[in-house]
């Protein structure tokens, strides 16, 4: 069996003048992507670090182009389980708010939209009305209905209404 090397998985020192010349490289390469061509783009955004650097990327990225570059819709969505903490459910509400005021007040393409699971595939209607078990490590039946298959609706619809999306 393959093992990773623990000291495979530390994080790549480097300088911070190295760190702002990956960045301005991924930035050209963003704007390069999406001047490309229509096809709207959808980003997966749950309000964790890794989601939240990745929409920062692309949202910086889009507002240094000139307003008339930024034609074509970026989709941010986010999947509610409708199981997830009052707090945290809450957080990401507001956030998706803001993402929305924001792209408004600076003209910039982003349009959020906060998902859900249809009825019949909700954690409280699979577990008590249908009689599945509770989650666990062999058998997560919830994050295939609670979040996969609404990501996998509303990225089916803006193909449906655009031919593609990326």
């Amino acid at each position: 069996m393959n093992q990773v090397k623990l000291s495979e998985n530390k994080p790549k020192n480097r300088t911070v003048a190295e760190l702002v010349e990956e960045i301005t490289a991924l930035t050209t390469e963003i704007q390069q992507l999406y001047c490309l061509d229509a096809i709207p783009w959808v980003i997966g955004y749950s309000g964790g670090k890794d989601s939240t650097a990745t929409l920062q990327l692309v949202w910086n990225a889009i507002a240094a182009l000139p307003p008339e570059q930024r034609t074509k819709t970026i989709y941010v969505i986010t999947t509610d389980t409708l199981v997830e903490n009052p707090i945290v459910s809450a957080w990401v509400r507001n956030s998706l708010k803001q993402i929305k005021l924001a792209a408004e007040a600076q003209g910039l393409p982003f349009e959020p939209h906060l998902l859900q699971p249809e009825v019949k595939e909700t954690y409280w209607v699979s577990l008590i009305g249908k009689g599945y078990p509770a989650p666990r490590g062999k058998f997560r039946w919830c994050t295939e209905r609670l979040k996969i298959k609404p990501s996998n609706r509303f990225i089916r619809n803006v193909i449906r209404s655009s031919g593609e999306a990326i």
